[in-house]
């Protein structure tokens, strides 16, 4: 059978078409290498060239769109606004062809390998995080892992963020959240405090209390929440002490200098052996939660995949003793 469709074309190296997009290609991937690290210097070690390279891709690439991508002096290399456009509108193209020559790379070569950059906020990064770490490294040696501590939600672009773990509601459909667990919040003081000035029997006592504030990483208070007559309310006590450490607001309480609001996590073993106790139990809060957040379902590297499925595993594996030990101490 005669196929009259004519033949397929296939562009060739003296194609003009193929060694233009040749052109653009290295032009994009330099002009993103400059404009993430900030020098073209540090471009050029980012992909294994030398300055001279970097600067004349770009400067093809400048010839190709027309305008001038950055102000550069001896010092300082920023964006144009035309480079600002021209980033955002190409960044997103060239990350998933760089992540699809990852994904086979990490096909072919055999187990899950490389860097993963993990942000948490920092009480669930240490009380948590942090110790799932090593268990997960002797499964996977190969990955090289970096855990950042941090109130402030992660930007995953500009802080190149892998995996981060958030608490509270998510409402950012940017990005994947998958439960951990449940974010319980538990109002809490030390035994020697709640013999001394007793315990409140309902959130408008805590005006009577030596409260204890946490201050986040953006400069506000956080706000106290409770459930009263079915209905969500927020309290922002009048503080004796304030701290934008969760860590040392847990010591203060501990310490008997007054209570707090703290999750369940951070707690729950020291209301298990009697070293804090509870109040305000019927006014406790509906659940949040905290959350593993990645920005995508598709194309994920193996080294992101693998740490995500160990981490839903065994935070919820840690979780079932912690709210079961919590909640039986509570109703006792």
């Amino acid at each position: 059978m005669s196929d009259d469709s004519g033949p397929l074309l296939v562009p060739g190296p003296d194609d003009p078409f193929s060694a233009s997009f040749a052109t653009s290609y290295t032009g994009v991937v330099s002009f993103l290498a400059v404009a993430n690290e900030g020098s073209f210097a540090r471009a050029g070690d980012r992909l294994g060239i030398g300055r001279s390279s970097v600067s004349r891709n770009v400067q093809k690439l400048e010839a190709q769109v027309g305008a001038r991508l950055f102000l550069r002096t001896t010092r300082h290399t920023s964006l144009t606004r035309e480079g600002e456009l021209f980033y955002e509108n190409c960044r997103q193209g060239i990350e998933r062809i760089a992540q699809a020559f990852e994904d086979m790379r990490e096909l072919r070569n055999g187990p899950p390998r490389g860097q993963l950059r993990i942000s948490s906020t920092p009480g669930f990064g240490r009380k948590i995080v942090a110790p799932l770490l090593g268990g997960f490294h002797a499964h996977y040696p190969q990955i090289a892992l970096e855990l950042l501590l941090n109130d402030r939600p992660a930007d995953f672009t500009s802080d190149r963020i892998d995996v981060s773990f958030r608490d509270g509601r998510m409402e950012d459909s940017g990005i994947v959240a998958r439960q951990l667990i449940p974010m319980q919040m538990i109002v809490c003081a030390s035994p020697g405090y709640a013999r001394t000035h007793g315990l409140p029997r309902n959130p408008d006592e805590l005006a009577k209390h030596r409260c204890i504030n946490f201050r986040t990483a953006s400069g506000r208070l956080a706000e106290w929440e409770f459930k009263i007559d079915g209905r969500p309310q927020r309290r922002q006590p009048l503080a004796r002490h304030t701290f934008n450490d969760p860590e040392l607001v847990l010591q203060a309480v501990r310490d008997g200098l007054g209570i707090a609001q703290l999750p369940a996590y951070q707690v729950c073993d020291l209301v298990g052996d009697g070293q804090l106790i509870t109040a305000l139990a019927a006014n406790a809060p509906d659940d949040g939660g905290h959350y593993i957040c990645y920005l995508s379902r598709k194309h994920l590297p193996a080294r992101i995949r693998v740490f995500i499925d160990y981490m839903i595993e065994k935070t919820r594996a840690l979780d079932v003793q912690c709210l079961t030990m919590t909640a039986l101490v509570t109703a006792a």
